[in-house]
């Protein structure tokens, strides 16, 4: 007899998803990436404004689906379905929400320009100095 696959679990659904809430986090967490506090959060700084861009765009997208050439007092209360779209899209975690699950997920790319030039001058030295330049 086989067992019959269950629908996945509420807990599991939701873990998926960002919380809607603001919980208190362990900052100590926050630096492990980058080294430094405020380097993370103007990492997610950067991350939260893509998202909101790129939810913009779909949102505008799908708005102008329903758009008309010509607008009367009616079409703008009777539109039922652009108000359904922005009410899913009002709906959604915020931005900033989202980065964070990203970043506590593992599933951002950091990179620090800054710093990758200084450790390649500093490495440089080093080489010269070994070298006898």
């Amino acid at each position: 007899m086989k067992k019959k696959q269950e629908a996945p679990e509420a807990t599991e659904i939701k873990a998926q998803r960002p919380a809607n809430t603001t919980i208190t986090r362990n900052t100590n967490e926050f630096s492990d990436m980058t080294g430094n506090l405020y380097e993370t959060v103007a990492m997610l700084t950067r991350r939260s404004n893509q998202i909101a861009i790129e939810e913009k765009k779909e949102l505008h997208k799908k708005i102008e689906e329903f758009a008309t050439n010509f607008d009367t007092m009616d079409d703008i209360y009777e539109n039922r379905e652009q108000i359904e779209v922005v009410r899913h899209y009002e709906q959604l975690p915020k931005p900033v929400l989202v980065a964070t699950q990203e970043y506590l997920n593992g599933e951002l790319y950091y990179r620090n320009p800054a710093k990758e030039d200084q450790q390649q001058q500093k490495m440089e030295a080093m080489e010269n100095e070994l070298l006898g330049k």
